[in-house]
């Protein structure tokens, strides 16, 4: 495991963090609106450029930075005391941010808020040229339950988002596969659902007839809190006790699933991604398909007893570790198995790498 954790330990990006001035030359002045701001904001705004701009009133503040990708930008004051200014161009996509104002780190009133970076706190929409993948479109939708679940283990009532795919609530007795699919570090159950749109990549899918309808269930993968920077220690028993033992017979007693291991998968971002090929590893006869997304590979050894293991699917941003990924995936198909890969082109260890790799393994689930 020494060589995984090297590569894989948030779902924030890793960045030194450094300080950026604002005098850039030539800034396209076509900014628009980013799609996920409060209603009415006009700030943060994106260009096509995918700079990011921001502006905040705050007069009586001595300097205020835009924080984004590890790096900070300075804003600059009017004689208002209005604060603007933008950063350098970002990856397509959906990125966390914040700003600092005199040294304390807020987020930005302008922004809707997400559960990410271990607060919840601003997040800004860069266009993508295929956000269509996720787009609001006139199609038949899905619904996204809000559960509790008892977990006797925790001793607590504990939290699930159930996507059930469109037709499910009519009168049918129609039984689905289900996906297990697991957030990132420093984030929680509200992030495939929201930051992820998990839901909308599924309808889209389903409505063009790409994919097979099926159940996702989305839950906090931490039972232990562990500080940032200390994932190393972190003991993967508890949620797997969780996941198998309490999540997956509540949701089999509940919704309307095919409730055995050939219906059954499992896939997760950055931590999710080490949680499920860690549970996989540890419990091979609950699901059938694997799914890593910038979280590490699997090695023919570690599953060559694996029975009924259908598809092995590993991805990752172009600006992440490609080569590492191809070669695990032709290796594991040189030893027989079923494997896919997937690069998700100019993305690095963000948002947008993770709802393409969705897109790609939901239309190879269950087939």
């Amino acid at each position: 495991m020494k060589l995984f954790f090297r590569f894989f330990l948030f779902a924030i990006p890793i960045a030194t963090v450094l300080c950026a001035s604002q005098s850039f030359a030539q800034v396209v002045e076509d900014f628009k609106p980013s799609s996920v701001n409060q209603p009415g904001s006009e700030f943060p705004q994106v260009n096509s450029e995918g700079r990011v701009r921001t502006q905040i009133l705050a007069p009586d503040a001595n300097y205020v930075q835009l924080d984004i990708g590890g790096v900070k930008y300075d804003l600059t004051k009017d004689e208002n005391g209005l604060w603007t200014g933008e950063s350098a161009p970002q990856d397509p996509g959906f990125h966390y941010y914040q700003l600092n104002i005199d040294g304390a780190s807020v987020p930005d009133p302008g922004s809707m808020f997400f559960y990410g970076a271990c607060r919840y706190g601003s997040g800004v929409e860069v266009p993508a040229p295929d956000q269509d993948i996720f787009a609001l479109k006139e199609v038949s939708h899905g619904q996204v339950h809000e559960i509790l679940f008892p977990s006797e283990s925790t001793n607590s009532q504990r939290r699930a988002f159930v996507y059930t795919p469109p037709g499910y609530d009519q009168e049918s007795p129609e039984q689905y596969p289900v996906l297990y699919l697991q957030h990132g570090y420093c984030e929680n159950e509200t992030s495939w659902p929201r930051q992820g749109r998990a839901n909308l990549i599924m309808d889209n899918l389903i409505a063009e007839g790409k994919a097979k309808p099926f159940i996702i269930v989305m839950t906090y993968g931490m039972t232990n809190d562990i500080e940032f920077g200390g994932l190393r220690n972190f003991d993967i028993k508890p949620f797997e006790t969780v996941l198998t033992d309490e999540l997956i017979p509540f949701v089999d007693a509940n919704f309307r699933t095919l409730a055995n291991q050939e219906n059954r998968a499992m896939a997760g971002l950055s931590m999710g991604g080490m949680e499920t090929k860690m549970i996989t590893l540890n419990r091979p006869d609950v699901f059938s398909y694997y799914g890593l997304f910038s979280g590490g590979i699997y090695k023919p050894e570690e599953i060559e007893d694996h029975k009924n293991l259908k598809l092995v699917f590993i991805s990752c941003g172009s600006k992440e570790h490609p080569d590492g990924v191809k070669n695990a995936v032709t290796n594991l198909q040189q030893a027989g198995f079923n494997a896919e890969s997937y690069i998700s082109e100019g993305t690095a260890h963000e948002f947008h790498t993770w709802r393409r790799s969705l897109h790609q393994l939901a239309q190879l689930l269950f087939k």
